[in-house]
């Protein structure tokens, strides 16, 4: 999955921080997707966004 680099910083501490595995916190962000037909990546993206408020 391509990212750009501050997205996955975000992602990685919000995974540290709840202490998980960023790989199951990209799955329940997966999972969890509204829009089921929008990319993965941009879901990442808008919860990255979200999480820096």
């Amino acid at each position: 999955m391509a990212l750009e680099p501050e997205f996955w910083a975000v992602l990685e501490a919000v995974a540290a921080r709840r202490g998980q595995s960023l790989a199951g916190l990209v799955t329940g962000i997966d999972t969890a997707r509204v829009v089921a037909d929008q990319p993965l990546a941009s879901a990442l993206r808008v919860f990255a966004l979200a999480e820096r408020g």
